[in-house]
């Protein structure tokens, strides 16, 4: 009987239930053993599986975050644990495994397949929606709709008060949460990533709505954004086991300058990991099981080293070293839409 294994690894995002769920099924339909890898690459290390049925699948659907758990964890970045995933991937008998992730843990998956682990197939999973080669990932649309809906809070309190109020929402080095939940939430400033902050444009912008009687102003910023000639803003210095820093903090820096340059009073708020809860969007629900269900037809059909993506409403399967080349950014034509709403 052939022996699937799935993990869910890097951060957790609405619609990973939906994507196990899928495999589950799907596997089971087609006569396969499905087991569960659990808090992702750390479960291949630390010998810790667990075996999926229907019960275990069951009512899973609507729920965030992922029953398997998940974890930033590196094989490649400990000296032992490359050999110990080797050793329990043989140990476990899996036939094909399935890695559910963005750019790092796809990243591992890329190097493995190069290490002689063949038979992996990916699934792409961020709420930054930077991965390449897939029009969307899963967990994007939710978090999309989150950071929407408290941008139109903040329009109520932000008119009341006749404030300025900065929006620090995820993203990483890429804007796309800040672009389109900004252009749906009618936010009058964007700032990305992708395009350098010039603080004396958005001063500009945000008193000429004053001199037209707009007595308040919403800044949307993606926390990867950074000043002209300035470095990105960090919580902390200290790296993960990819090397990245945490980011947060640029919308609190924005905030103060936003102030002591145009006198206007001036708050911030830090969505943070609030857009990565809560229960998946209809969008991620039926996404995240379209790709569960194609994951597992390239197992079927021993495509591997593959992963599957959406391009237009098909899915279909790309390189897995394809998806993580580079990352994807926002569409420049996306943000001179947004411009046209600035001020």
């Amino acid at each position: 009987m052939t022996k699937i294994g799935i993990l869910t690894g890097g951060g957790d995002c609405p619609g990973l239930n939906p994507v196990i769920r899928a495999v589950v099924r799907k596997g089971l339909n087609e006569g396969y053993e499905v087991v569960g890898i659990k808090n992702g690459w750390k479960g291949l290390i630390e010998n810790d599986i667990t075996a999926l049925n229907l019960e275990s699948v069951s009512g899973i659907l609507p729920k965030g975050g992922t029953i398997l758990g998940t974890s930033r964890t590196n094989p490649y970045k400990k000296e032992g644990d490359l050999q110990k995933l080797k050793d329990n991937y043989k140990k476990f008998g899996l036939d094909a495994l399935i890695a559910v992730g963005g750019e790092d843990t796809l990243g591992v998956a890329t190097k493995l397949i190069q290490d002689g682990i063949k038979n992996i197939v990916g699934v792409p999973k961020t709420i930054d929606n930077d991965i390449s080669a897939t029009d969307y990932s899963f967990g994007f649309d939710t978090a999309l709709n989150t950071a929407m809906e408290c941008i139109d809070k903040l329009h109520t309190t932000a008119e009341s008060h006749h404030r300025i109020i900065v929006v620090e929402v995820m993203g990483r080095y890429a804007g796309w949460i800040a672009i389109e939940a900004g252009i749906a939430g009618g936010a009058d400033v964007i700032l990305i990533p992708e395009i350098h902050i010039d603080i004396e444009e958005i001063c500009s912008i945000i008193k000429k709505r004053h001199e037209r009687g707009k007595l308040f102003s919403i800044v949307v910023v993606a926390e990867g954004a950074k000043f002209k000639e300035g470095s990105l803003i960090t919580q902390e210095q200290r790296l993960d086991e990819f090397g990245h820093v945490r980011l947060g903090g640029i919308g609190e820096t924005l905030a103060e300058e936003i102030e002591k340059r145009t006198g206007y009073e001036t708050r911030v708020s830090v969505l943070g990991h609030i857009q990565r809860g809560g229960t998946p969007t209809a969008f991620d629900r039926v996404l995240g099981t379209r790709f569960g269900v194609r994951a597992v037809e390239l197992v079927k059909y021993k495509k591997f080293g593959r992963m599957v993506a959406l391009v237009g409403n098909k899915i279909i399967d790309v390189p897995i070293e394809e998806a993580v080349r580079a990352l994807k950014t926002v569409d420049m034509e996306l943000y001179e839409i947004a411009k046209v709403f600035f001020g």
